[in-house]
C-alpha cells in the first residue's frame, strides 16, 4: 500500500509539469503502466487510465 501511495504522489508532481494535453496524457498513460506493472496489474489497463486521469487533470487544471 505504502509504494502505491508514494507512486501515485510521484506521478502527481511530475504531471505538474506538462504544458500541453498530449504531454499530459502521454505522461500518464506511461506512469499508469509503469506502476501497473510495479504491482502486478495489466499495464495496458494502467495505460489507459493513467492516459485518461493525465488527461483530464490537465482539462480540468487540477495538476
Amino acid at each position: 500500500m505504502r509504494f502505491k501511495l508514494v507512486a501515485v504522489m510521484f506521478s502527481a508532481f511530475v504531471l505538474v509539469g506538462c504544458e500541453t494535453i498530449g504531454e499530459s496524457a502521454g505522461l500518464g498513460a506511461v506512469i499508469g503502466a509503469g506502476v501497473a506493472g510495479a504491482t502486478g496489474g495489466d499495464m495496458v489497463t494502467g495505460a489507459a487510465i493513467g492516459g485518461a486521469v493525465g488527461a483530464g487533470c490537465y482539462a480540468t487544471n487540477t495538476c
